[in-house]
């Protein structure tokens, strides 16, 4: 009988080569503690074709085993050289900056309209976003470099690795649009609370809400602060005892500037604020930027240039200028450019033919002891308020009416958002007799006011105040004054630019004519009276310019037109002043308007004559001279 063979243990050479293999030590193994002891140690070629090997494997961790050698005392330095001679790659730039791109790919880049690269980072389950060479995203990156490497970047490394993340948010991603404050997207607002976890209040015409993640991008800059979480269940009025107005028409236009504000377009008008020492201007000014933009400096100084004022602009919503003792013409024309939309260009610092681009639209108050607005294109975009002196029984402790202000702020944003959703809701179908300058801005209070108070409340203080400002700027324009009287005994002048700059300065006196802001040339009288023109023919002054004779002599005619002297009032004639375009508001103990003059909804040229004449005595004689044409 055969015996079957015996299979003898260990006949497979396979499993013999394999129980037979020695374990080989990766060279890694305690390179540490032997570069503490031999610097030398990372130098072996064994050591550098690892390190090779887990540096293209395994970036991070390749980083964080050389902060460790580094640490150990071993020449990093020689040793990036050795590991880039032995993978081939000698000559290649900074190790760092490959690290710091890979770790940005986990944000979200995109870039503005302008160009500046952005990035949305995911940070503590909500989403904050900053420009990528702003501070907040060097520091998440830097402080994700540490966490992969348990090391620093260098600068170098950095400022490459910024480069190439830029470079990618403008050509690689898509353009966003990014806001300051308040933004709109699809019919909705949203209001950036500033809280830590970038929240934010999304308002449509069904109402508002706190929301986490909100559909449009915010900028945060330095100095900003959160606003109250706002609250259902306020009163308007709750805002007045903080403020320091005298009437409910002045009431009614603070409301009206403070709802514009809530609003993510312009025009903005320019809230003008002027009143004696004592009559609380600062603390009015600091109660409204509080409410609608906190911010760690909430009045400032006007800047010095064009520059300075659309940084202050790009970086807020809110500006507000404090103790202002006069406005120059170069930023009075600024200010324009800021109530209703405006650029602002500049040489980029050490380039030839690069320019930094300002585009901003924004709500201004400007406070002073004067009359601080004189010139006619900046008073058309502006709503003025003069505050009385606070008696000292009325005085409050400064930080009693703080706190009692934070205890009702988010009431009274809760209050004013309820009223932005009635605007939200009624702007499609809202009509006004006659568009003023700031057309969009009292279409937008008006569609809003139905919420707080009876409809028409708002354009009967609007119209009131602007016929006041009239009033003011020809007052204080000296040519315009001194054109009005001109016309108070006639009713029509014509001649020459020079003929005239002489007869008015006749009319003027020899002081006024001898001031510094009386032109000095038949030239500059040109200009002064168009700047001049559009105020004056409010008041029934028309002024052309025009050519006659072979010679095309340049003539200037001045006439007393009969056209209505307050267009933007619309209505009937005085002698039936009921029949006005303008809706009557309702009496409310809030409004104040149910005695109000008629003229501040009907107005004409007799009836504002006529109120006029109460209330300043010098235009008195211009009456008399139009009746008499009349």
């Amino acid at each position: 009988m055969n015996e079957e063979p015996e299979i003898a243990i260990g006949a497979n050479p396979i499993t013999d080569a394999i129980s037979a293999a020695e374990d080989i030590a990766d060279p890694l193994d305690g390179l540490v503690e032997k570069c503490a002891a031999d610097p030398g140690a990372a130098f072996t070629p064994q050591v550098l074709e690892r390190l090779a090997q887990l540096k293209k494997e395994d970036r991070a961790a390749f980083e964080l085993l050389r902060s460790q050698l580094k640490k150990a005392g071993c020449r990093v330095t020689a040793l990036d050289e050795a590991i880039a001679e032995e993978s081939g790659d000698a000559g290649r730039g900074p190790t760092q900056a490959d690290i710091l791109i890979d770790l940005a790919q986990t944000a979200e880049l995109f870039h503005a309209p302008d160009g500046t690269g952005f990035a949305d980072l995911d940070i503590n389950g909500h989403r904050e976003t900053w420009p990528i060479r702003a501070k907040g995203f060097r520091r998440w990156l830097a402080r994700r470099f540490f966490e992969a490497t348990q090391g620093a970047p260098s600068s170098e490394a950095l400022q490459s690795a910024l480069n190439v993340i830029e470079a990618k948010a403008h050509f690689d991603a898509p353009e966003r649009i990014v806001n300051v404050r308040v933004g709109g997207l699809d019919g909705k607002l949203y209001l950036d609370l500033g809280d830590d976890a970038w929240r934010a209040v999304e308002i449509d015409a069904t109402g508002w809400r706190v929301i986490d993640n909100p559909p449009v991008r915010f900028r945060r800059a330095s100095g900003m602060q959160p606003l109250a979480i706002p609250a259902p269940g306020g009163s308007v009025a709750a805002l007045r005892s903080f403020l320091n107005v005298q009437s409910d028409t002045d009431f009614v236009l603070v409301v009206a500037w403070a709802l514009a504000c809530l609003r993510n377009r312009g025009p903005y008008p320019v809230l003008v604020l002027s009143g004696e020492q004592g009559s609380a201007k600062s603390t009015f000014a600091g109660v409204l930027r509080a409410l609608l933009d906190p911010n760690t400096a909430p009045l400032r100084a006007l800047p010095r240039e064009d520059r300075d004022l659309f940084i202050a602009a790009s970086n807020g919503h809110v500006l507000a200028f404090d103790n202002v003792s006069r406005l120059a013409a170069w930023i009075s024309d600024t200010l324009c450019r800021l109530a209703t939309g405006g650029g602002f260009a500049v040489r980029q610092l050490y380039t030839d033919q690069d320019e930094v681009l300002f585009d901003a639209t924004r709500p201004v108050i400007l406070n002073g002891i004067e009359d601080i607005v004189t010139r006619p294109d900046l008073a058309d975009r502006a709503v003025f308020l003069t505050l009385e002196p606070i008696p000292e029984e009325r005085r409050r402790p400064e930080a009693e009416l703080w706190a009692a202000f934070n205890a009702e702020r988010p009431r009274i944003l809760g209050v004013l958002l309820d009223a932005v959703v009635e605007g939200l809701k009624r702007l499609p179908e809202t009509r006004l007799p006659k568009l003023p300058r700031m057309a969009d801005f009292a279409l937008w209070a008006t569609a809003c006011e139905t919420a707080i108070w009876p409809a028409g409340t708002f354009w009967a203080a609007y119209a009131g105040n602007h016929d006041k400002a009239i009033e003011d700027v020809i007052d204080a324009d000296p040519v315009a004054a001194a054109v009005r009287d001109l016309l108070t005994t006639r009713t029509e002048w014509s001649g020459k630019a020079a003929d005239l700059l002489g007869d008015l300065g006749e009319l003027a006196g020899e002081r006024v004519a001898k001031a510094k802001d009386w032109p000095d040339s038949p030239r500059a009288l040109a200009g002064r009276l168009r700047r001049a023109a559009t105020f004056l023919r409010k008041i029934g002054i028309e002024i052309g310019f025009e050519r006659e004779g072979r010679a095309r002599r340049r003539t200037i005619r001045i006439t007393a037109a009969s056209a209505d002297p307050a267009p933007e009032r619309g209505g009937a004639r005085p002698s039936a002043p009921s029949a006005s375009s303008a809706p009557r508001p309702k009496s409310s103990p809030i409004n104040g308007f149910a005695t109000a003059d008629p003229r501040t909804v009907a107005g004409d040229a007799d009836g504002a004559d006529g109120a006029d004449a109460k209330d300043r005595p010098q235009v008195a004689p211009r009456k008399a001279g139009w009746s008499g044409r009349l």
